[in-house]
């Protein structure tokens, strides 16, 4: 049997990720109604207003980074769910940054996961291009909203 042909593993890598992604839309979706309701009561400018909107939804997309980095972290804690290539030691924040890069699609290659975990990074890749459009469409929103005259 190869390192990694456990299906436990591969099931289990499969369990966190479908996790991940359900926590992830859970609170990017909750957190843009926040948002919303919360632009609408807000006294502030409408300029402003949307200010606080881009700073609202990167505060949403650095927090469901980190859950995915998280994720990595978690895994990595188990041998045959994988491993990161690139540098010898790998810490919580080299975890946090392979899933930036592969959230944001940009995908450096500098460090790279590898076996069963690269599951993650695929669903993670979409899940991120997803999010981040779904912020982008919000924000135009909003900014026609209080940016008409």
């Amino acid at each position: 049997m190869q390192m990694y042909d456990n299906w436990t593993i591969n099931a289990l890598v499969v369990v966190v990720t479908a996790l991940s992604v359900a926590l992830c839309v859970a609170i990017h979706y909750e957190g843009l109604q926040w948002l919303s309701r919360a632009l609408q009561r807000s006294h502030s400018d409408r300029r402003r207003k949307v200010l606080y909107g881009v700073y609202a939804v990167i505060v949403l997309h650095v927090i469901e980074i980190w859950l995915f980095g998280v994720a990595y972290w978690a895994l990595l804690t188990i041998p045959e769910s994988g491993a990161m290539g690139g540098p010898e030691q790998h810490n919580l924040l080299d975890a946090v940054y392979l899933s930036a890069t592969t959230y944001t699609t940009v995908g450096y290659g500098d460090i790279a996961p590898i076996g069963p975990i690269r599951f993650v990074a695929g669903t993670e890749a979409l899940i991120g291009f997803i999010l981040i459009t779904w912020s982008a469409s919000f924000l135009y929103l909003e900014m026609e909203r209080y940016w008409r005259r």
